[in-house]
């Protein structure tokens, strides 16, 4: 591959600091042979093996400009993060290099030891990666593998090395008269390097936690076995490229969406180079296009959708491939000619309690204590007052939560967002689609035996031939992916004689461009199911997206902004940032194309997440305001950042949701609570009249977008003073902060300590 201006440097940099700890490493090993024992040698490294002060001054100090390198955006390294981990080494080097107390003990050589043996590799593996354009296939396997294995003795060892040089030269005149020899000063650098040791308390075991992730996650990807041939709905082959690459495909569908009213921001989505970091900005175009008028709206998401089916593929098991539309297009289940046949299970449980119940911090909440907590989340600003009312609806109207000749299709079933649990629990009919896979099935048949509700399922196979829900279990279950056609036929056919109005609900997951393919696959059953049977359609909104949210939220985000804008810890951070941390969270509203109307928006879309995730909620958004224009019910509501199983194991973004709380009205939520406070949001939806779900209600009356503006149960995201996207490291500095409260604590008690024996008031 050609490399670039931007390469060639990064090559250069990395190269010359391998170099540089490589020489590091030739001249430390025979001081060390050479020594009695190695805690002396290790002792003595510093300041008696020839040359390794200056070599070490020079490529230590040099790494400084890794975190320059991640403010500009010449590699992808969060800058906070960077500037820690560089920081705690700088501030090491800077106690050794002033102390001669900490250059005499084994520590010294231990840490700059541990350093060098990280540093070597690592840097030869940044230099291999850019030159091969895969850091996890194509770099030389002893590379990768050093890179991503020796962290768990070196980091331990290095880290050990540090506390030692700290504490050393906190003993260490020398380092302490380094402001001054007056009591003042030698407090002050007490007191700075100090800091350090609190500070490696709470960060270290993540830090090493977070890299034994990264391992597994790199490992895996590395020796996965090459993917099967291509089956069912799947990413078109890119022309260019000539594999199955997501970038151009996602370009074309927003290109086709956007220039169905505007040709020239159409041209422009297709020129983007930089489309992983700079496609944010294409979709804010998309919805501005949108807010100038229903037409408008409806025509983008048309154009959007119809793109995708016809560039997508569908290919049959014999490699044969045609486009999505054509696959949907064709009767019997695309290639295969066998049908579903249909599993149906009764539950035996008592029957059901027609009461919404929300687990919250250790109670379950119902009737007047769930009505006051939900006042409770509406003053803060944590949820928007109308998911609040939604969720009252539910209290003061049990026929809401009557849901026993209610069918609900659920794709997705066993999703842990979705309301498989609190349906089953309220004695609802279930139509379950979900992945063939016997642990599955085992959970879901259990609950439904157990409710007083019923699940109705695909087997292939008529049930009287299997002797127990075990057997059923191994059986049931189909793939989005390759059994599009036959479900949506499935699905079309099931309880039409008896009239059954169903409620289909898009709730499956997957990550990256798996994403999209299966948020397309579930739009083809929705889309067919809302024209031919009416149903309706529920669905999940992410709060990292950009919506339209009432002028009360854009109001309440300024108001926060004004508040933390002084706050100091905010003030540096957005000084340091350059626009980068703590953007504010209101930006200016969207007009209509008539400039009579002016939509206000929060831009929670988060580039982390990349463009694939943007493009599945959009395809789902367009569903919506479709299928609600064309006559359908359509629940549509934003759910709050919820700490599932599937976020939490990323230690970052653990770390981010214990932080986030610290920007008000912010809250996460446990699987459980967003659960049930979603479900009731979609009872209501489903059952008032006057609700923005319903066809034809005046809550959208301006613009089909404005479906997405009610009944939000966000989490603070829409009223917070900045925008999601920018306090994700801002929250992992308050969580390393809130950890080490009670270490400040001490070191807070011993300073007093100190400054009352420095000024002599003992």
């Amino acid at each position: 591959m050609a490399l670039t201006a931007k390469d060639l440097y990064l090559v250069f940099y990395n190269s010359s600091l391998c170099l540089g700890w490589l020489l590091l490493l030739v001249r430390s090993i025979p001081h060390l042979l050479s020594s009695p024992s190695l805690g002396e040698g290790l002792s003595s490294l510093y300041d008696s093996a020839e040359g390794v002060a200056t070599i070490l001054k020079i490529v230590q100090g040099a790494a400084i400009l890794e975190i320059i390198h991640a403010a500009v955006g010449l590699v992808r390294s969060p800058v906070v993060i960077t500037t820690l981990q560089v920081g705690s080494r700088i501030a090491a080097l800077f106690a050794i290099v002033n102390s001669p107390l900490a250059q005499a003990q084994f520590g010294a050589g231990q840490m700059i030891l541990s350093w060098t043996l990280v540093e070597v590799p690592r840097y030869a593996f940044y230099v291999a990666a850019i030159i091969t354009g895969d850091a996890t296939k194509k770099t030389p396997y002893p590379l990768f593998y050093l890179r991503y294995s020796l962290f768990a003795v070196l980091y331990p060892t290095g880290i050990v090395g540090e506390l030692s040089v700290f504490f050393a030269a906190a003993r260490d005149d020398a380092f302490l008269n380094f402001l001054g020899d007056s009591e003042g000063m030698k407090a002050i650098m007490y007191y700075y390097i100090m800091a350090f040791p609190v500070i490696y308390a709470p960060g270290a075991l993540p830090m090493i936690l977070n890299m034994a992730g990264n391992r597994k996650k790199a490992f895996k990807k590395r020796f996965a076995r090459d993917p099967p041939p291509p089956r069912g709905l799947v990413w078109p082959i890119d022309a260019k490229r000539g594999d199955r690459s997501s970038t151009s495909t996602a370009k074309a569908v927003l290109a086709a969406a956007v220039g169905a009213v505007d040709p020239a921001k159409a041209e422009k989505i297709l020129k983007e180079r930089n489309w992983r970091f700079g496609y944010v900005k294409h979709f804010v175009g998309m919805v501005e296009e949108q807010m100038k008028g229903e037409e408008q709206a409806l025509k983008v998401a048309r154009a959007g959708l119809d793109k995708a089916y016809e560039i997508f593929e569908f290919v049959d098991e014999g490699g044969d491939a045609v486009s999505f539309k054509a696959a949907m297009a064709q009767s019997g289940g695309g290639w295969k000619k066998e049908e579903f046949h249909t599993g149906f299970v009764k539950g035996t449980g008592v029957p059901a309690k027609k009461v919404l119940e929300v687990p919250y911090k250790g109670k379950i909440l119902t009737g007047q204590p769930l009505k006051d907590q939900v006042d409770l989340w509406v003053q803060a600003g944590t949820i928007e007052p109308s998911a609040g009312s939604a969720i009252k609806n539910c209290v003061d109207r049990p026929d809401y939560v009557d849901l026993s000749d209610r069918y609900f299709v659920l794709l997705g079933a066993g999703s842990a967002m979705g309301p498989f649990l609190i349906l089953m629990a309220l004695g609802a009919n279930i139509i379950a689609v979900d992945l063939d896979r016997k642990g599955i099935w085992d959970r879901l048949l259990k609950i439904a035996r157990e409710s007083s509700g019923t699940i109705t399922f695909p087997i292939p196979a008529e049930q009287s031939t299997y002797k127990d829900d075990a057997a059923l279990a191994e059986d049931a279950g189909c793939n989005l992916f390759t059994d599009t056609p036959k479900i949506r036929n499935w699905l079309m056919n099931l309880y039409t004689k008896e009239e059954k109005h169903i409620t289909v609900g898009s709730y499956a997951y997957l990550d990256g461009a798996l994403h999209v393919q299966v948020s397309l696959a579930m739009d083809a059953i929705c889309k067919d199911l809302s024209e031919a049977r009416r149903a309706d359609l529920a669905y999940l909104c992410t709060p990292t997206d950009l919506h339209v949210v009432p002028k009360e939220a854009h109001d309440a985000a300024l108001a926060q902004y004004a508040i933390y804008r002084k706050k100091i810890y905010c003030a540096v951070l957005t000084f340091f940032g350059r626009g980068k941390y703590l953007k504010k969270n209101a930006p200016a509203p969207m007009p209509s194309a008539d400039g009579k109307q002016s939509f206000y928006v929060v831009n929670g879309i988060s580039v982390a997440q990349g463009p694939n995730y943007a493009l599945a909620k959009r395809l789902q958004h367009w569903r919506a305001i479709v299928a609600r224009h064309q006559g359908s019910i359509v629940s549509s509501n934003i759910a709050p950042a919820t700490s599932t199983v599937s976020v939490v194991h990323n230690r970052m973004f653990a770390m981010a949701y214990e932080g986030m709380p610290y920007f008000k009205p912010y809250e996460i939520f446990e699987p459980k609570t967003s659960n049930a406070v979603m479900s009731g949001i979609l009872f209501s939806d489903l059952n008032d009249k006057d609700g923005v779900a319903y066809p034809g209600s005046v809550g959208a009356k301006e613009n089909p977008n404005e479906l997405f503006k009610w009944g939000a149960f966000h989490g603070g995201t829409w009223r917070c003073a900045y925008a999601v996207d920018s306090i994700g490291e801002a929250s992992v500095l308050v969580y390393f902060g809130k950890v080490a409260k009670p270490y400040l604590a001490v070191v807070g008690v011993v300073g007093v300590a100190v400054g009352a024996k420095v000024f002599g008031l003992f």
